[in-house]
């Protein structure tokens, strides 16, 4: 163990060779400290195998960790040396940087566990591991092995968890694979295998979790799986299975995954009539025929665990059965994209734990049912591309993430009931018969980014929306804009903060005439943007409380400019907004001394921030201030009042992504700017998830929290978000906080908590964005399903890819079509099959 510490030569005290080596970091020993049983050696930056040979030397050895390092090999002395001790049980180099063949495994007679994942491993894996009798679990995902995929595994018949995904592997999967008896996980996800399921895959009967994802599998779904007692998630998706699901295949499942395959033939039946179910997941198939209905009620209302059902993009036909309506726990229904007909079920309203509804581009008839304002759980309705008529309902005032009610036949003047949704977000009205004027009160709804409304026949003049929200009201004849036809109202930057002075007097002269007019009191209120509720009484409201102001960052020169007084008085003018995300409003502060700042305000109004306790948000934020990365935007100072929070940012004169990369400048993004960022944005990302007091996640990571302070360089926003959210005093779903829709994985929907895998997706959205030129959401349709769902035929990936770019070069289509692999490894609906940030930057980097 000296001679050890003498190689490692760690630079703090941790080993110290005058102290018992039972007492040094990761050492455990024995009972009465006789022997080293264990070396933990995980996030230590190892880079040099030499120390490696001694410690075989350590003849009682269990358990060997050395994960999360930079190791580049393993050497021949190392294999030979603990091959001889028959009690090393454990052995673990993932996640570091191991590259060339695997090592033949001789010896290692009592290894039950060899994890190798995440490394860069080649080649084929034959008869390296033949000789390991005694494994249990074996992991070699995240590599670059190729050929097929070992036969001899059989042989291992203690093995309980393999897992094979994301390398290189082909052929088919063995008939032997069945000989592993005692197997509960196998992970063969993301690999190139080919051929069908072998039909002995049943008699697996202690198998928990198998994992086909991401493969070129054919045939048929074997029936037999439905006979395996102890399976809990099969998931089978991405793969060019073209049969029949066979009847009882949920029998003992929780989450099933067959999506983005070629299914065809009917629903099974009995496809929901177990109390277990979870997720059920068949979308993008060539499934036809009616939604089952299970003819006994009762049976359905049993389900009492399904929280998601996804059907969407078949050929299913019929109508909506209201049986389904009886699914309490249901969070997401998605049946879009089919051919049902009918109308709406007004029994929906039953569904009041729903969160997502998406029944759009359907034959759907009739008006919306009236009680869908009941639905109070409910934060994105799609409806667009059917038949609806009638008037559009109250909504359910909790409506966030979108309403589209797009192509439909609706008529008559849009109801100025809308502007009750104040948290909404995206507001789809095109393609009906909508007439008369825009209600001026849908300004009023302060979360709004998007309003379309093209292609109706409204006539007026358009009201004055906020400058961040996009606005689309093409083919409407008889719309005036107001900006062509005013005098402009908006006063000059130079002179905003004598506006509001002017503004103040002008509202205080009218009150002292005891005029008081609800329109100046509104607007009062809103300019100065501190509280959402009107008071009864008329009585005007102070200004918003300064309780604590502190500079967080060390640099002399941000601490003389940031002014909290001129900021305040900046933050309260509207005008000065620059850019909206889904739980901050950014303000440009131009301080004094001339240098600009980001002033990014927190609303605390839907209380699941924790106001509760100033002193803990400040010490967050003071440890968020110490943070030192070039992609990542750490806090420079706070401000806090009685009802928001207000950080101060550098400046990023860019803009966000979103922004650039599909407004006017897209074009301007030429592959060499789009590839640093995607760099830029992964070097941030694996610094917050490697910081050394705990991951740094992030609720929501997209295009438009990521800021350019040039063409090429990104910084990560919102990265306090989630230390300062409280998702417990949260009404809703977890879905609900994290992330805006499009990058939030599909797990979040069941599985209430937010994970590195879970930005990881989000990040992979963010790649595609970068590779195709499209947003996240386009026309009701999710990016990432999108490309899914083309990305099938390898060979025509290149058709995914942003034309404009990809045909400058063939070296440039190369590069993109690299990392478009990495992207939809990010972006796959199993977590398992997600790499880790660290080794998707490695993966961008060799790209």
């Amino acid at each position: 163990m000296i001679n050890l510490s003498k190689l490692l030569n760690f630079s703090d005290s941790s080993w110290n060779a005058t102290r018992d080596p039972c007492s040094w970091k990761g050492v455990t020993c024995s009972s009465g400290n006789s022997s080293v049983t264990s070396l933990f050696l995980s996030k230590l930056g190892l880079s040099n195998s030499n120390f490696l040979p001694d410690v075989c030397k350590i003849e009682t050895l269990q358990s060997l960790d050395l994960s999360n390092n930079r190791l580049s090999l393993i050497p021949d002395d190392f294999v030979n040396g603990c091959g001889r001790i028959d009690g090393l049980k454990l052995l673990n180099f993932s996640q570091n940087k191991l590259a060339g063949s695997l090592p033949t495994f001789n010896g290692f007679v009592g290894l039950e566990s060899l994890d190798l994942s995440f490394n860069s491993l080649s080649g084929n894996v034959s008869q390296q591991l033949d000789g390991l009798l005694a494994l249990k679990i074996l992991n070699l995902s995240f590599n670059k092995f190729s050929g097929p995929l070992p036969v001899n595994l059989g042989k291992s018949l203690l093995l309980e968890k393999l897992q094979l995904s994301m390398n290189q592997f082909q052929g088919a999967i063995p008939q032997d694979i069945a000989n592993c008896q005692n197997l509960n996980l196998l992970d063969l996800s993301g690999n190139v295998l080919d051929g069908s399921i072998p039909a002995r895959i049943g008699n697996l009967t202690k198998l928990k979790f198998l994992v086909l994802s991401s493969n070129n599998l054919i045939g048929d779904i074997p029936a037999n799986i439905s006979n395996i007692p102890t399976l809990f998630r099969f998931a089978a998706n991405q793969n060019q299975f073209d049969g029949r699901i066979p009847s009882g295949i949920t029998r003992y499942l929780s989450l099933l995954d067959l999506s983005y395959n070629q299914l065809r033939g009917p629903i099974p039946a009995d496809i929901l009539s177990q109390s277990n179910l979870k997720l059920v997941d068949l979308s993008y198939n060539q499934l036809d025929g009616s939604i089952p209905s299970s003819s006994v009620p009762t049976v359905l209302g049993n389900l009492n665990a399904l929280q998601v059902l996804k059907l969407q993009h078949n050929r299913l036909d019929g109508e909506i059965p209201s049986e389904i309506t009886r699914l309490q726990k249901l969070l997401t229904l998605n049946i879009s994209w089919n051919s049902l007909t009918g109308s709406i079920p007004s029994s929906i309203s039953n569904l009041q734990s729903l969160v997502h509804l998406n029944l759009q581009c359907n034959n759907l008839q009739g008006p919306i049912p009236v009680t869908v304002n009941s639905m109070n759980s409910l934060l994105e309705l799609q409806l667009g591309q059917n038949k609806l008529n009638g008037t559009i309902p109250l909504m359910p005032v909790r409506l966030q993430i979108s309403l589209n009610l797009s192509s439909n036949f609706f008529q008559g003047a849009i109801p100025g009931t809308l502007s009750r949704l104040k948290e909404l977000e995206v507001l789809d009205l095109s393609n009906n018969n909508f007439s008369g004027d825009i209600p001026s009160s849908l300004t009023e709804m302060e979360s709004l980014n998007q309003l379309i409304l093209t292609n109706n026949q409204l006539s007026g003049v358009i009201p004055g929306f906020k400058p961040y929200v996009s606005l689309s009201a093409g083919g409407n004849a008889g719309l005036i804009n107001s900006s062509a036809t005013k005098t402009p109202q908006e006063p000059p930057k130079k002179g905003k903060s004598v506006a509001v002075t002017v503004m103040l007097a002008v509202v205080a002269a009218v009150l002292s005439a005891g005029v008081v007019s609800i329109i100046v009191v509104s607007l009062f209120r809103r300019f100065l943007k501190v509280n959402n509720q009107q008071s009864q009484s008329g009585e005007e409201l102070p200004p918003p409380q300064v309780i604590e102001g502190n500079l967080l960052t060390t640099n002399g020169i941000h601490r003389s400019n940031i002014d909290f007084t001129k900021a305040m008085e900046i933050a309260a003018n509207p005008l000065n907004i620059e850019l909206k995300t889904r739980f901050s409003t950014y303000y440009k502060a131009t301080m004094p001394s001339g240098a600009s700042y980001f002033v990014k305000k927190l609303n605390w109004s839907d209380k699941i921030f924790q106001l509760g306790s100033h002193h803990k948000f400040g010490q967050e934020l003071e440890v968020l201030g110490k943070l030192s990365n070039t992609n990542v935007m750490t806090p420079l100072a706070y401000v806090l009042s009685t009802d928001s929070a207000y950080i101060f940012y550098e400046y990023a004169e860019k803009g966000t992504l979103y922004d650039v990369l599909h407004g006017k400048l897209g074009d301007a993004l030429d592959w060499a700017s789009r590839y640093s960022i995607a760099v830029g944005v992964a070097q941030g990302l694996t610094f917050l998830h490697g910081c050394t007091s705990g991951p740094i996640l992030l609720l929501d990571l997209s295009s438009q929290n990521i800021l350019l302070k040039s063409l090429k360089e990104p910084v990560v926003g919102d990265i306090e978000l989630h230390k300062v959210i409280d998702p417990t005093k949260s009404t809703s779903s977890l879905s609900t906080i994290a992330g805006s829709v499009g990058y939030i994985p599909p797990e979040y929907a069941y599985t209430m908590r937010v994970t590195m895998a879970g930005n990881v997706y989000s990040f992979g959205v963010v790649l595609l964005e970068l590779l195709t030129g499209k947003p996240a959401v386009s026309e009701g349709t999710e990016l990432a399903k999108w490309v899914l769902s083309k990305s099938t035929q390898k060979d025509r990936r290149d058709h995914i890819l942003d034309s404009n770019i990809s045909r400058n070069s063939p070296a440039v289509r190369g590069q993109m079509l690299a990392v478009l692999k990495i992207a939809l490894s990010c972006v796959s609906v199993s977590t398992e099959a997600r790499p880790k940030m660290k080794n998707v930057l490695r993966m961008i980097l060799t790209a």
